[in-house]
Parts: structure tokens; sequence; C-alpha cells
């Protein structure tokens, strides 16, 4: 593991007893928490992106904020659902927040997860998917996305137009180089990861797989990223691809942990979802030094160069600030994780 960061899920909304967290919260205390993150020396801060949900839907301004307010943090998602997205206004966004960044920004796309209303894509005005679940229009926003962000011209210029004129075709602006090597495809099964291996974009795999082959869940995840690598060498792509998984886990260092967190050391689980009938990888609960035992056995992990840790960002940022910490001084380096300060 060379790098580890948090996946904030931005959940808002009622908290019970009366109080509720606002948009504006969930938000502003994300900027908080990746500054203290910065410090700290972790190395990314990642966002889940859910449309007509309370979380986070338009991820570009939270990012590139996160991005000016620190030196040395990736900023990224996890994923956005390009069934929504317009692939040349989602270009030049992340050509911006790359450029504000300093190249710190590490964007991960997909068909995107299951939505809390019927087809919200055609709502956004994406119709003609021929597929149930528009993985087909995903796949079509993302080539012309990657067309975009590599500086192909995609609209004919105009001669006669006092503002540069000129012939032939014109790329989007801004343009930010090797931005296509920091995107990520997030892969919820084999196929999908192979495919990502051949387009050569990195990988993200989470704690959900739609498949279910009898073997537990980090090895049917070590096998998904073992395919993934293999299609991008047989692909001829230079260079080392990254990969990441995600994790629910909670060091117990307090007696509030404790309190939160006692007894959630959950199995492997399978279930139903999206139609599908799927894996989902176990919530890891316990002292530093049991959390370093179990994750070393942990094969996803071990494959992965990269460890997202999922938090619980409603409880505010000194909390979340504090399991990470515990994570940083006392379970990461013994996994090889070496912070990003001096």
């Amino acid at each position: 593991m060379r790098s580890f960061g948090t996946l904030s899920f931005g959940h808002y909304g009622p908290l019970g007893g009366g109080r509720e967290l606002s948009a504006a919260d969930s938000m502003l205390q994300a900027i908080d928490l990746a500054q203290g993150m910065d410090d700290l020396g972790v190395n990314g801060a990642y966002f889940r992106v859910h449309h007509f949900a309370r979380q986070q839907a338009s991820p570009m301004p939270l990012l590139a904020a996160i991005a000016a307010r620190t030196e040395r943090i990736e900023v990224g998602t996890g994923v956005v659902d390009m069934r929504y997205e317009n692939p040349l206004h989602l270009a030049e966004e992340a050509a911006a927040v790359d450029l504000i960044s300093g190249g710190r920004l590490a964007l991960g796309v997909s068909r995107g997860s299951p939505e809390a209303v019927v087809r919200g894509y055609e709502a956004f005005g994406y119709t003609g998917s021929q597929d149930p679940r528009g993985a087909d229009l995903a796949r079509d926003h993302f080539d012309r996305f990657l067309r975009a962000i590599e500086g192909e011209g995609l609209a004919e210029r105009d001669a006669s137009s006092p503002f540069g004129g000129g012939h032939g075709m014109q790329r989007i602006e801004p343009h930010s180089p090797g931005l296509r090597s920091r995107i990520w495809w997030g892969a919820g099964n084999r196929e999908s990861a192979e495919w990502a291996g051949r387009v050569g974009v990195n990988l993200m795999s989470s704690t959900l797989l739609t498949e279910d082959r009898g073997i537990p869940f980090d090895e049917l995840q070590a096998q998904q990223i073992e395919a993934f690598r293999a299609a991008w060498r047989e692909a001829g792509h230079a260079g080392e691809p990254r990969v990441s998984v995600s994790r629910s886990i909670f060091p117990i260092t307090t007696a509030e942990d404790e309190l939160y967190f006692g007894g959630r050391q959950d199995a492997d689980g399978v279930g139903m979802i999206d139609g599908l009938r799927s894996t989902f990888g176990k919530t890891y609960a316990g002292t530093p030094d049991k959390l370093v035992e179990q994750l070393a056995r942990d094969a996803a992990i071990r494959s992965a160069d990269t460890l997202m840790l999922t938090i619980p960002s409603q409880l505010g940022v000194a909390f979340n600030l504090r399991l990470v910490t515990a994570f940083a001084e006392h379970v990461a380096p013994s996994l090889g994780w070496e912070p990003t300060r001096g």
C-alpha cells in the first residue's frame, strides 16, 4: 500500500435529536477535513457522487476549493456517474480543477451506482439508452470525454469569427497536459475491469462487486485487479496503472470509538443490488494491532497501491480526523505507507 485517503459519501440531512447537517455544512466540513489530512501527509480526499440524493452531486466546485486550500493531497471522485454528464463540459471542469491543483486530480468515473429515482439521467436530458441501466450512455459519454481531455479537435473553427477564427478543428479549453493519466474507471465486475485495462485508465474497485464466485470478497477483488492489469499489458499501454480499493476500517483507540464501532466486525455478504447478485466486503473494526494483522491478509489491499477509507462524514471533522490520524500513525506504516510530508 503506497497511498491512502478517505472516501466520503457526503450524506447530509437530519441526524436525530433535532440536529441537522446541511449541504453547506457537509461541503465546508469536507474542506476542513481535507486540510487536516493534508497536514498529516494523507494522500487523498475522494467523494462519492449521487444525483437526486442528499449527497455530493456536482463535485468540481468542492474539489477546486479543497485544491486551493491544500498543498499535496490528491482530490478526486469515486465515482462520477457518466450517464448524467455532458462529456465536454466535464472535460472543461476536470481540466480546470487539475490545473488549479497542480495535477492533483484523480477523477473516478463509471456507469454509476443504483439511484434513488428511475432513470434519472433522462431528466438531465440524456435519453435513447438501449440498456435498462444506461451503461451504453455512460460508455459513449466516457469515450467523448477521453477524446476531449486528450486534446482532440471536436468543433470546427469559424474562419470568419472575430475571436480567433482559423481553419480546422478546435479542442476544448482549458487543456491540462497529463490529465488523461489521472482518470480512473470504477469497475464493479471483472468484465468492466478488463475493459478499463484495454482503454488504458486506472482502476477503482469498491467494497461491492456485482458477481458471486463463491470465494472471499478480497480474493474475488484481487482476481479482478489481476484481470485488469493483464488487459492493460496485453493492450500495450506504457507504464503501470494505479489501482485503488475501498474499505470500511475503524481503528478503536478510545471509549468513543468503542461506542460507535465496537462489535462492527462484519463478515463478507452476498445479496442482490440493481438486480444483480453481488458480493460485499466486510467492515474492519478493532485495535490497531488487530487491524494490521487482518489487513495484511487482505489479498486485494496487498495487490492495490491505493486504499480508500470510507468515513462516517456525518460525525464531523474532529471525529474523522482522529480516526484518520489513528490509521496513519498506528496502522498504515505497517502496511508500507509513508506520509507525503517530510
